[in-house]
């Protein structure tokens, strides 16, 4: 049985924990660096590291998401984002850069993202990503998926991302026409990844949409004001162990259909990006920590894509920290730090061996201890 906490008459809490509140045990048996795996497959498309490109504009270009790629990576590029907004935004993203952490960057932001979505230059970005080869994946928000997916899809997309803060495969509307998630999906022959959520059962009900990926997670970080603007924060280690048990009774109930899971919030190194496989996750998507490599678009600064809502913005701006390395410094090093920011997937590839385990899937049973 889960914690429960009673916090007041007739009103209870279940206990939840923080990546930071857990760590991982090692085994019996340790295992040589070299050989351990750390590569993954969704659908037809596999990856090297289990690595995904958060969506953000700070981050993810059509160059940064093709060399994420080569790296072995997933880049994500946002189809609601400045690229499909203006035929060369790199003059605003160096702008964007240059700004001071107050109350006038998020404006600022609300203001460069209110150049209307040109469709063109989603056909136009697709091909570019296309060009550069490797997987094509962009992401949509579920409000505009019914609008934009005939583009996105003529485009020829090869993994659709379907994210919002939370998603839900119920979303109730008495003004529009909500998203059948299900039945999208069924319509579709590519795979489709949808998130985030937080719990087991809804965990379960965007698995049984048909998807193939379920972010786990709301991308919360420092920078995040989602707990401050809509009172939620998610535990990420529960939420990932609630996806994973959501997961084994997926399993059960189509016997053996698998569906990835890709934590999204609370990491920042080598060690968050181990603590959150061990919990169950498939991969795990990287926002803030690409934003200090040397390919990201914004030169150093970071936002969420949320952080530009123009009424409702859930996210400060960082402003543009140096950069630490290449973007294979930071995946692969060598580190020149001891503090996990560089060599992201050689800490995890360490830690794997450090406790015996050759793949991520074994690793998925590392154990856990509560250290809080």
């Amino acid at each position: 049985m889960r914690d429960v906490v009673e916090i007041g008459l007739g009103k209870t809490a279940q206990r939840g924990y923080h990546l930071d509140d857990i760590a991982i045990v090692p085994s019996r048996r340790t295992r040589d660096v070299d050989d351990v795996s750390t590569s993954w497959q969704l659908d037809a498309y596999p990856f090297g590291i289990p690595c995904v490109g958060h969506p953000s504009d700070a981050t993810m270009s059509p160059s940064s998401a093709v060399r994420l790629g080569q790296l072995g990576g997933l880049g994500v590029l946002n189809v609601e984002g400045l690229w499909t907004r203006y035929e060369n935004p790199t003059k605003v993203l160096e702008e964007l850069a240059g700004l001071d952490e107050d109350a006038r960057a998020t404006k600022r932001l609300q203001e460069v993202y209110a150049e209307p979505i040109r469709p063109d230059l989603i056909a136009e970005r697709v091909s570019e990503l296309r060009a550069g080869g490797g997987t094509v994946a962009v992401r949509v928000s579920p409000q505009h998926t019914l609008a934009l997916a005939p583009v996105i899809l003529d485009a020829g997309v090869d993994i659709l991302v379907i994210q919002g803060t939370i998603v839900s495969a119920e979303h109730v509307s008495t003004t529009d026409e909500p998203l059948n998630l299900k039945e999208f999906i069924a319509d579709l022959d590519l795979p489709v990844i949808v998130g985030g959520c937080t719990d087991y059962k809804t965990a379960l009900h965007l698995m049984r949409t048909g998807a193939a990926g379920v972010i786990v997670g709301i991308g919360g970080d420092g920078w995040s004001t989602t707990e401050s603007v809509l009172g939620i924060r998610v535990p990420m280690a529960t939420a990932i162990a609630d996806a994973a048990a959501a997961r084994r009774d997926y399993l059960d109930e189509t016997g053996g259909r698998y569906v990835h899971l890709i934590a999204d919030g609370d990491i920042q190194t080598s060690g968050d990006i181990a603590k959150a496989l061990g919990c169950g996750a498939d991969a795990v998507m990287l926002g803030e920590p690409l934003s200090l490599c040397d390919e990201a678009p914004a030169g150093g600064a970071w936002w969420h894509s949320a952080a530009s809502h123009p009424s409702l913005p859930r996210g400060t701006f960082e402003v543009a920290g140096e950069p630490l390395g290449s973007m294979e410094e930071l995946l692969f090093g060598p580190a020149d730090e001891a503090d996990g920011q560089l060599n992201l997937f050689g800490g995890l590839r360490r830690a794997m061996a450090k406790c015996g385990y050759r793949d991520l899937k074994e690793f998925q049973k590392v154990g856990l201890v509560l250290d809080r």
